[in-house]
């Protein structure tokens, strides 16, 4: 049990940490407010580039091939037992920690993994949409809106009958992005957009210049829309943008 200086959260509790479910049907399980906020986050932004080697140089032609996801990453702890009122969470979370933190060890009254499955079930697979639930992360000043891709859970401390009590979960997220933004209001592939083909061993732009427009003479403005300084090397598996409209 507990027991010495209040904790100044209690008189003037700080605002928490709020992880909302945006495709949740009931609104019962739409927020999950954090028991403690992280002590710090981790925002991280990837590019990728290819490396071209050309013969006889010192370095290779670095190619931009994509963008990746922000990943947002931070750790959530969890404790069931010598916490008070101060956590986060609704009115009877904190009345149930508050009376729980008053009572001997032997007498817990919480498995913390009733809280921590709140986080864990955020990444299984929702049947009506195929996937799991698109995610909001909001506190203070960050709002970050994606998936929840990783979760790892380490046990800390148990209570004399064996049940977890203290927990840390290593989250990450990895952002949504929106498909209409980032291409605009049109499909891919129609007329009035630029198309995207995945390069094939043995592929070359006069090849993929007369599929696409009828003639090889387009594989200058192929090599101009992917920043190609080598025209004749293509990486299997990259992507290339066929522009809609050439000269």
């Amino acid at each position: 049990m507990y027991v010495g200086i209040p904790n100044p959260n209690i008189i003037m509790p700080l605002e928490k940490m709020k992880i909302t479910n945006l495709d949740a049907f009931n609104p019962f399980d739409k927020t999950f407010t954090v028991l403690y906020n992280p002590r710090s986050y981790t925002h991280t932004r990837n590019v990728d580039y290819s490396q071209i080697p050309l013969l006889g140089a010192d370095a290779p032609i670095v190619q931009f091939q994509s963008g990746r996801g922000d990943i947002l990453s931070f750790d959530l702890f969890f404790d069931s037992i010598s916490a008070g009122s101060e956590v986060g969470g609704t009115i009877l979370d904190r009345a149930i920690f508050a009376a729980n933190s008053l009572l001997p060890s032997a007498t817990n009254l919480i498995d913390v993994r009733d809280y921590t499955s709140k986080i864990i079930n955020l990444m299984h697979v929702v049947s009506d949409l195929h996937r799991p639930p698109e995610l909001q992360v909001e506190w203070g000043t960050l709002s970050f809106k994606g998936f929840l891709v990783s979760c790892t859970q380490q046990f800390t401390k148990f209570d004399e009958a064996g049940w977890p009590v203290r927990a840390v979960l290593q989250c990450q997220f990895v952002a949504h992005v929106d498909l209409d933004k980032l291409f605009g209001s049109n499909p891919l592939n129609s007329p009035d957009t630029s198309e995207y083909q995945k390069v094939c061993q043995g592929d070359s732009l006069w090849a993929i210049s007369v599929k696409k427009y009828g003639t090889c003479d387009c594989w200058r403005q192929i090599a101009a829309a992917n920043g190609l300084v080598n025209p004749r090397v293509l990486r299997a598996g990259e992507t290339l943008v066929l522009p809609a409209e050439v000269d």
